[in-house]
């Protein structure tokens, strides 16, 4: 078994995760008290068939129009949803903005990093772009401010807790150019029949060391620094918060998708998740979000879920 929260390894009578502290009896059947291992892909518990019902606050769903939609859900693992988003529109739908923050798990109010890093941003994106600023500008204004906001949040120092913190992904979408800016490993896609592609690039430890030519990705998935990030939103990493930021060209009908780990992981290849948007006949951007989030359930739901889609 693993921790539903840091995924370490734990044992099927522990109550406690002895890395993260994170109870593993809240995560199982509420009502025969079976633990995680008993609840499937559905959310059903397999020794007594409850299945227990969504909260509010687990799942949050977003619909501008047809074009522009998201949903950020609780998965079926965490105890809590720390992933959040933000869509906006400018200009009679002209300029689209789409914001998606993923909290770090180990942090201290994760979840509430991720909602305010998420709406200052889009915000203040919209903000900067409306008083003129150039796409690159406003990106780094909005994760600026994010930062900031982030820092502000009340926080009690200890020995067990790290400074709220979250990753980030930004897109501003004016005509058929993304300006797309981001710290940490939630990514940003363009996918369409003919020229599906991953757009960013995580700011991670697997993907660094592999790139510097230290191990194989292979060697590298093996470590316990897997899922390690090495940028990030809070205020332990200050000196690290330039944004990294691409402008792309949209080449043709397609969808931009920005979201976190908890899709990516079951299918990081930008063709495989363009597959997935072949096999639905619906083309407004909440059904395919809807197949998206319901994919990532079906293949484990082990983390939080959050897309944003903007079709185009």
């Amino acid at each position: 078994m693993e921790c539903p929260n840091c995924g370490a390894s734990v044992l099927a009578g522990d109550k406690f995760c002895e890395e993260c502290g994170t109870s593993l009896t809240t995560n199982g059947c509420e009502k025969c008290g079976a633990g995680i291992e008993a609840i499937d892909a559905e959310g059903f518990c397999t020794n007594c068939g409850f299945r227990r019902e969504i909260r509010e606050s687990e799942r949050v769903e977003v619909i501008i129009d047809l074009h522009l939609a998201g949903i950020s859900d609780r998965g079926l693992k965490h105890n809590r949803n720390e992933d959040f988003l933000a869509l906006k529109q400018l200009n009679n739908a002209q300029t689209n903005i789409l914001v998606v923050c993923d909290g770090v798990s180990s942090s201290d109010k994760s979840d509430v990093a991720a909602q305010i890093a998420a709406e200052s941003a889009c915000l203040a994106l919209a903000t900067a772009w409306e008083k003129g600023e150039n796409p690159e500008s406003a990106m780094k204004s909005a994760f600026a401010t994010a930062l900031e906001s982030v820092c502000n949040i009340p926080y009690v120092n200890s020995i067990n807790s790290e400074y709220p913190s979250t990753t980030i992904v930004a897109a501003l979408v004016q005509d058929r150019t993304a300006t797309i800016g981001w710290l940490g490993d939630s990514r940003a896609y363009w996918l369409s029949d003919n020229d599906s592609q991953q757009l960013t690039k995580d700011d991670s430890w697997l993907r660094e060391v592999v790139a510097a030519g230290e191990m194989t990705e292979v060697e590298a998935r093996q470590s316990p620094h897997t899922h390690a990030i090495t940028r990030w939103l809070g205020a332990d990493a200050t000196e690290n918060n330039v944004p990294s930021i691409v402008h792309f060209t949209i080449p043709g009908s397609g969808y931009l998708l920005l979201c976190t780990d908890g899709l990516w992981n079951y299918a990081p290849e930008a063709s495989y998740l363009a597959k997935m948007r072949q096999q639905t006949s619906n083309t407004d951007a909440i059904a395919i979000s809807h197949s998206l989030v319901e994919f990532a359930r079906n293949s484990g739901g082990h983390d939080n879920i959050t897309v944003a889609v903007l079709c185009l």
